[in-house]
């Protein structure tokens, strides 16, 4: 992409990725990667303040710039992961509560047939001991 950039090939380069906000917020983030676009509080500071580059500025900027493109990939990849991991941190827990629930109801539904069982079996060892005194 960089490469295409610098032939002329691409206008501009964007990187589009999930932005960790919390864990239960992931939104879409699109993000200019070249042309490089300095903050709007850099570029007023930037023509107030005079700067003295050692070496050149163009020999600072192809050091930089590189480096600058490598770190936004960077963040955008942890970014993402970090989106993906609590996503499914998030599933998982729904999912392990629909199981307890389920469980729950399963539970319930059994004790009720076991009691519904016992309640039959006393009824009729009550009809036949009534029945033989009777």
């Amino acid at each position: 992409a960089v490469a295409d950039f610098i032939s002329g090939k691409t206008d501009a380069v964007y990187l589009i990725y999930t932005k960790f906000v919390n864990t239960l917020s992931q939104v879409p983030e699109v993000l200019q990667i070249l042309p490089v676009v300095p903050p709007v509080d850099a570029a007023a500071a930037a023509e107030t303040q005079d700067y003295i580059f050692e070496p050149d500025p163009v020999t600072v900027l192809q050091a930089l710039l590189p480096r600058y493109i490598e770190t936004q990939l960077y963040q955008a990849t942890l970014e993402s992961i970090a989106s993906e991991q609590s996503a499914q941190m998030v599933a998982m827990r729904a999912a392990t509560d629909a199981a307890r629930d389920f469980i729950n109801e399963l539970t319930l539904s059994l004790n009720k047939a076991r009691q519904a069982q016992i309640t039959r079996e006393v009824a009729e060892i009550s009809a036949g001991a009534s029945a033989l005194t009777g």
